[in-house]
């Protein structure tokens, strides 16, 4: 599982023209899921993400997590980010996870943010989406439950 992570002041997504979902002061995830991974991985990446201290404290310095500033998140499916590009200049996808296997365990990983009680906004698993985001810092953070980091 992939997940990468920005740091934002507000994001929203759009399909079909309407507000699917938005946040304020939090963090927009663009999630990839690939063939074999399962809870064990959503489950350390939501961890890993709750407790990410990349906000900035009174200092000035990265220090806090989202518990600590109540941040919002919004998650995204993309399997793109699964995308092989070392052949030829059309990339493949053959590692991504098939809809069938996705779906769920992106709707897990969801339900395991829910937990922190945190607000959690998504978008739609395989709809067309207008993303938007303002980020903050920029601050933006790859992290993949394969190699743990």
């Amino acid at each position: 599982m992939r997940v990468l992570v920005q740091r934002v002041s507000e994001a929203s997504v759009k399909i079909d023209g309407a507000v699917h979902g938005s946040i304020d002061r939090g963090l927009l995830m663009l999630i990839g899921i690939e063939n074999d991974d399962a809870q064990e991985d959503a489950n350390w990446i939501s961890q890993k993400i709750i407790n990410l201290r990349i906000f900035n404290d009174e200092f000035g310095k990265m220090n806090l997590s989202s518990i600590d500033v109540n941040g919002e998140f919004l998650v995204i499916s993309q399997f793109t980010l699964h995308a092989s590009t070392k052949k030829g200049n059309r990339p493949s996808y053959i590692k991504a996870a098939r809809p069938e296997t996705a779906i769920p365990l992106y709707e897990y990983f969801v339900a395991q943010l829910k937990k922190s009680e945190h607000k959690v906004e998504t978008g739609v698993f395989g709809a067309d989406m207008k993303v938007s985001l303002v980020n903050d810092g920029p601050v933006t953070i790859w992290i993949d439950s394969k190699n743990k980091e």
